[in-house]
Formats: structure tokens, sequence, C-alpha cells
């Protein structure tokens, strides 16, 4: 049992903005009422928020350890961890090892993390490696846009297999929800092709185009009833003027639920690089009117870091474009993956204009229930770097010092300076947990109520808000004080949610001989047994 008493209440799910309250926590669930005589903290003067949730990171599997694998220079000069009585040793960096993930979100209170971006086939690595990530409760996202078995079905007009086969997929996988990453395009890289426009058809099919990919896809996330929507990364990536496509995209969603990944990278306009330019007010706008649609920002922040995504293509032009090292995989019939270490830096032009979209749209986009605090970490930055967003968001003056530092070229291709809106605490409270909550369909998470989990941060109050955001005094997870005065105390293992779709029996006896001729793993190999995972909780969607 533990008491928490005293503190200043930020609790957006609830509507309690500020308001001085005790919390009661037992068996890992806020309660109504515990016996006086419990452990007591004295939150007195300070800020207390619900645990923070990042609904869109890459912390575990291939991707990030390839990253980890090309970026040894980091590994160098970065923070390490040392091992103590209740730490594992390990490395921060832009690409932290797995118990040091752990460590460093749990260290600013965010107690809840989404893998984004699983492919099936490597997806018993993943669980392992979460396995390895202390404190946090995770969940993971499969990729699913670019499967061909899928994608052959939806050429041939076979909706209900395909639903199927996502469905079987998902539950093989051990995962939470679905990740659609520049849905037929990276598919059509292993033609060296990619899939820019959405009534195109992609390379290998007749007529089956990205569009009709996304609208297919978005409905059977719907049709199987699975919590979080189908979660985008649009095609045409960080392109000048790939508004258009993010905007025509939107419009094949109409009707649908969906959540829109790193929504900075898809909001720019002008011609080329030199002409590149924000195009936030347009997609601000169509967020505002549209609330069965979310998004978290990928907002970028200056300095070094390294790019994953299952993008191919786009992987292959940032490496063209930098000259920077260049990683690449082909995973079989299911997705892509490619790394390259980069440079966000205040004097480039385009960097510039990528730091101010991303905040642009955190601040255009009125409800904080509907953009979230993220940078797509690692691609715009580490996920310990969120403190400085939220300075950013809750200081105009702040953000005024950083505009003094870009290229005089950018007056005129931004909206920043004339943004004078500043985030409240409830506000952030709402982006950094509450919101992304709500989005992934976790209603105890983000949540102080009575019966949700008991996942706590106390900030002490201070001027200084990367100071205040990133050294909490306290943080409880599941009800177990794992912060204490600043440091880790104790390192329990999280939760990892799963959701077991319904599907047609007949769906095995469909896949397995394709698995004979097209994979080189064996049917019987490929799904994750539940025993890999730790702590599961599996959630039936019917």
């Amino acid at each position: 049992m533990l008491r928490i008493v005293g503190g200043k209440i930020f609790d957006p799910a609830n509507g309690i903005d500020g308001q001085v309250r005790d919390l009661y926590i037992n068996n890992g669930k806020f309660v109504a009422a515990v016996d006086p005589a419990a452990r007591t903290i004295d939150a007195t003067g300070m800020i207390v928020f619900p645990g923070g949730v990042d609904v869109h990171t890459h912390v575990a599997g291939g991707a990030i350890n390839f990253a980890r694998a090309m970026s040894p220079e980091d590994h160098r000069r970065t923070q390490a961890f040392i091992r103590s009585k209740t730490r594992r040793s390990g490395l921060g960096g832009y690409a932290p090892t797995t118990f040091a993930t752990g460590y460093l979100y749990a260290g600013m209170g965010w107690t809840t993390v989404n893998e984004a971006a699983v492919p099936v086939l490597s997806a018993r690595h993943t669980h392992e490696e979460l396995s390895d990530v202390p404190i946090v409760d995770k969940s993971t996202l499969v990729l699913m846009a670019n499967n061909e078995i899928m994608l052959d079905l939806m050429e041939q007009g076979e909706y209900d297999r395909a639903k199927n086969v996502v469905a079987w997929y998902l539950w093989a996988a051990k995962a939470y929800g679905v990740k659609a990453v520049n849905p037929g395009g990276v598919a059509a890289w292993k033609w060296g092709k990619d899939a820019k426009q959405l009534t195109d058809p992609i390379a290998g099919y007749d007529s089956l185009t990205p569009g009709k990919i996304v609208t297919q896809l978005a409905q059977i996330c719907t049709d199987l009833k699975l919590p979080h929507p189908m979660h985008l990364h649009c095609n045409n990536l960080g392109a000048p003027g790939n508004i258009t496509t993010t905007l025509e995209t939107l419009k094949h969603l109409e009707g649908h639920r969906a959540h829109i990944a790193h929504s900075q990278y898809h909001a720019y306009g002008g011609n080329d690089w030199d002409e590149m330019c924000s195009q936030t007010t347009q997609l601000a706008e169509y967020f505002n009117q549209h609330p069965e649609l979310t998004t978290d920002a990928g907002a970028v922040l200056f300095g070094d870091t390294v790019t994953i995504t299952a993008d191919g293509p786009w992987q292959h032009l940032l490496y063209k474009l930098t000259g920077r090292k260049w990683g690449n995989i082909d995973v079989e019939n299911e997705t892509g993956c490619g790394i390259v270490p980069y440079t966000y830096r205040p004097s480039n032009l385009v960097n510039a204009v990528q730091w101010a979209v991303g905040l642009e749209l955190l601040l255009l986009i009125r409800d904080p229930f509907q953009v979230f605090l993220s940078t797509d970490h690692p691609n715009g930055g580490c996920f310990w770097r969120y403190p400085e967003i939220i300075q950013l968001l809750m200081c105009a003056d702040y953000r005024q010092e950083w505009m003094a530092k870009l290229p005089d070229k950018i007056k005129g291709r931004i909206t920043l300076p004339e943004i004078t809106r500043e985030y409240t605490l409830y506000e952030i409270a709402a982006a950094m947990s509450a919101g992304p909550a709500r989005a992934l369909g976790l209603s105890q998470k983000g949540n102080l109520g009575v019966g949700c989990d008991a996942d706590v941060v106390i900030y002490e109050e201070d001027h200084d808000v990367i100071r205040m955001f990133g050294h909490p005094r306290y943080v409880v997870k599941a009800g177990e004080l794992v912060i204490n005065e600043g440091d880790i105390c104790e390192t329990p293992q999280g939760h990892e949610y799963i959701v077991r779709p319904h599907f047609d029996p007949e769906t095995e006896a469909f896949l397995q001989p394709r698995f004979e001729d097209l994979y080189t793993l064996s049917f019987e190999n490929y799904p994750v047994e539940m025993e890999r995972i730790e702590h599961p909780h599996v959630r039936d969607c019917d």
C-alpha cells in the first residue's frame, strides 16, 4: 500500500487540472482509500502526472540493433551505466542498450512504450530483447503494408482472406497492432523502385495501389476490433512537397480511425530542397476538423542521431544526399529496413524547417488528445531529450531564442514565429500520457482514476522545465517506487500487451504451403511461443 499526499494533480483523463488531492495505491492499482498507516510520499508543492506513454518509438529488434552496430563512435563517447546493486550495465547515446533504455525512460517518468515497427519474421527476437528492458510496460506493432502474401490477396480482391491473414500474423507475432510503412513502396523497393503516387499500381502488381492498401488495411484493423487503429507511416516521407501525398492519404482514410506516425516528416511544401517549407497549417487544420485521427509529432532536435526505418527507398535517398554510412536489409516477404547516421544542424536550412515543423504541429493542432510528444526515436532525436521539447512547447521566449539561431533564409518558410501558444502542465500531461494511452486503447494507462494502473511521476516544481521533466523526484510503477529522490531504487519487469484477434482456422492451411515456397523459416517455427513473453497481458478482440 502507498499514499501520495498533498500533490498538485494533473490528470487529463479525468479532467483534473492542478487540484491538490491525495492518491491511494494497493496491489498495483489506484484505490479509493488505504490504511492511514501505509507508506506515504509527501508530495506537497510538487507536480503529479500519470506515467508517460510513448506511442511511437524504436527500442528493440533487428533495426535498432543494426543501428547500434553501425554507431561504435557513439558508444565510445556516451553515458555508461555501471552495474550496481539495482542496475545492470549498459550504454546511453542515441541508440541506448536494452537495460539502459528502461532506466532512461523511467528516469524521466515514462512507464509505457510502444515499439512501432516489428517484422513478424524477427518478432521472437524483439520480444526477447523487450524482456531485457526493465520497469516499463511494452507493446509492439507488426509491419504489414508490404507483406507480399497480404498484397497478393488484395490484388485478387480477396478481402476476407486478407483480413484473416493479418489476424493470424498479429497473433503469430504476439503483437498489439498493425503498422503500415510506405504502403507498397517497400515492396516496390525490391524492384529498385518506390511508390510515391497513391493511384499508380505498385511494382509487381497490375492494379493494387498504395491508396487501396491504405484503405483496406485501415478497414481490416477496424473489422478485427483492434484497440489501436492502423498506425500509418505515409508514402513520400521526408520529401519537399509531400503535403499533397499526405492530404491525399488522409482522404483515403475518411470514415476510418487512424494514427499518423511522425507527421513532421509529412508536412513539407516546395518543389525541391532549395524551396522546402512548412505546410503545417493545412495539415493541422485537417486534424482539427477530424477528431477520429491522432498523430505523434516526430519532432526534430538538433544534434547527432541515427535514422532507422522500414522505408528502404527513403534511407537510400538519405544516404545519397549525405554520403554517410548506409545499411539496408530485405526482410524476405514482409518488409525492409534502412539505417543511416545523421546530424541535424540549425545552420542547415532543411533541418531548420524540420525543427520548426514538428513544433508547429504540436502547437497548431488544438487538442492535446490528438497530437502526442515523440521524436520517432531515434530518428528525430533521442527519447531522453523529450524534456527539451517540453520546454519549447511551454515557453515562447525559449522558442524565439532558438529561432534566432536559424538561417536568415528561414523567414517566410515557417509559421513558428507567429505562434504564441504555450502549453500548460495540463496539456503536457495530455500529450505525454493521457492522449497516447487513449490512442493505444490502453484505458488503464495515463489515468489516475480508481482501478487504473498505479503509474505515477512526481516532479519538483521548477522554472527550469528541462531540469524538472528530466529529473523527477519520484516515479511509481504499478504501485512500486522505482525512482526515489531521483535515483533508481527498483527495476521490476513490466508487462507486454498483446492482442488475440479472431481468424478463420482454415487460414493456417492456406498459409502453410506458401511458407514452404516463400520463406526460409518453416511454418511450425514461425509463430512466437507465449513462453517467450515476459508477463504477457493478452486482450481478446471480440
